[in-house]
């Protein structure tokens, strides 16, 4: 290792992903293993994803870690146990450009700094902290030479946050829950690419992104202690969940797919209810939605949109096709406006192209537009302004990849210190 005061860094991009047989509860709090089994659809990181640079320098005297702009610590045993895990399987680098040569035995003594970003809210229900320890765990493997597959990178992104595993992959993912104490073979494998399902399409409604009042981890910690319905889920009704979610994917049965993730997700919140004290993560907000899609849902004889909730009241609606996408899009508008004085552009993000589709790109398109058909009975008055903060249009997307062009990197090439 030469003495040299150089910064070798490296930047990645890794999606979020929203389960849809969901994770809830811990056997093992420490090495965060699942009472069960989970799928996920992973979504498209152009426009929900964490963007992490990683460096290592000489010249740096203690690990430091930024999230979004804002420095942190380390010291939480779930970064500690990222690092040391990484760490032990770093391999040898070299960079013949910079002349930098790093041997597996240095790894133990140098230090990293860490700069991470959201283009998302963190901790409010939409798996900021599941993006953020996978694209933490990609990016140092891929500094350190790791030579290890994406499943086994999973195991240890879960030790991170559990539904991380989950995001080191693209399309449709399935978390095995494994049965060895040492949790080896806690791993994440991909079911599909997102190529297998491309006609889908998600909306997520963004309630509130502000942070929970229960955090998943004591959520969780207080449902495993105390709620019975938990235990019955675990052991009877997610395994054969998990078969069905596993063969309506891999068929594309959209029917089946939908009536699983609607369960799913009001059997998860049910559980929460059951725990005590109890935990509230929807509001009347996240009702109505759920009320407007089932409705729809049964006036069309055909599910059309499947609903799904995580830790948080945030709605994600997967749509069958862009047709159906649109007129739901049509809907929420309908009866979640803008404020009057909000760009349209800044209401509906991510793949905005949809507005144009919907004919929502003028503006007093939303004033114009009608109640929909199917509806007969209303699910409230019209006008729920300022209830859904913006709408996110997205579709199943790829897994990490690394950044190549510097001008991404989040730390200064020079300094190693935030840009």
């Amino acid at each position: 290792m030469a003495a040299e005061k150089w910064v070798y860094m490296v930047t990645a991009q890794t999606p979020t992903n929203i389960a849809v047989i969901k994770y809830w509860g811990k056997r093992d709090e420490v090495r965060i293993l699942p009472v069960n089994d989970s799928i996920s659809v992973t979504l498209d990181p152009d426009h929900l994803c964490t963007v992490t640079t990683v460096a290592v320098s000489p010249a740096f005297d203690q690990d430091r870690m930024w999230l979004n702009g804002k420095e942190i610590s380390l010291s939480g045993s779930r970064y500690q146990n990222c690092l040391r895990e990484i760490r032990g399987r770093a391999g040898d680098v070299e960079d013949k450009d910079k002349g930098i040569k790093i041997a597996k035995k240095d790894w133990e003594k140098l230090h990293l700094h860490i700069a991470s970003h959201n283009n998302f809210p963190t901790a409010a229900g939409l798996a900021s902290s599941a993006a953020g320890f996978a694209c933490l765990v990609f990016s140092l493997a891929k500094l350190m030479n790791v030579n290890e597959d994406p499943s086994h990178l999973s195991a240890i992104a879960r030790q991170g946050s559990g539904s991380a595993c989950r995001s080191l992959f693209g399309g449709f993912v399935k978390w095995t829950m494994g049965s060895k104490e040492d949790g080896s073979d806690s791993v994440a494998v991909q079911l599909a690419d997102e190529k297998h399902w491309d006609d889908l399409v998600i909306i997520i409604a963004v309630v509130s992104s502000r942070q929970k009042e229960t955090s998943s981890t004591s959520g969780m910690r207080e449902s495993v202690e105390t709620s019975l319905l938990l235990q019955h889920r675990a052991k009877e009704v997610v395994p054969k969940r998990i078969l069905a979610m596993e063969e309506a994917i891999k068929t594309r049965d959209f029917s089946s797919f939908t009536q699983l993730s609607c369960a799913d997700s009001n059997q998860f919140h049910a559980v929460c209810l059951d725990t005590s004290p109890p935990i509230f993560y929807m509001n009347d907000t996240s009702h109505r939605i759920i009320s407007l899609v089932e409705k729809w849902n049964r006036s069309e004889g055909t599910p059309q949109v499947a609903y799904t909730f995580d830790a948080g009241p945030n709605a994600v609606l997967i749509a069958r096709n862009r047709k159906v996408a649109v007129q739901l899009l049509q809907g929420l508008l309908y009866y979640f406006p803008p404020k009057s004085d909000t760009d349209m552009r800044n209401y509906v993000v991510g793949d905005n192209s949809i507005l144009k589709e919907a004919g929502l790109d003028g503006a007093n398109s939303v004033e114009n537009l009608q109640p929909p058909p199917e509806i007969k009975n209303n699910i409230g008055s019209q006008d729920q302004r300022g209830e859904v903060s913006y709408f996110i249009c997205t579709r199943p997307g790829r897994g990490p990849v690394v950044l190549p062009d510097q001008t991404q990197a989040l730390l200064d090439p020079e300094t190693g210190l935030p840009k």
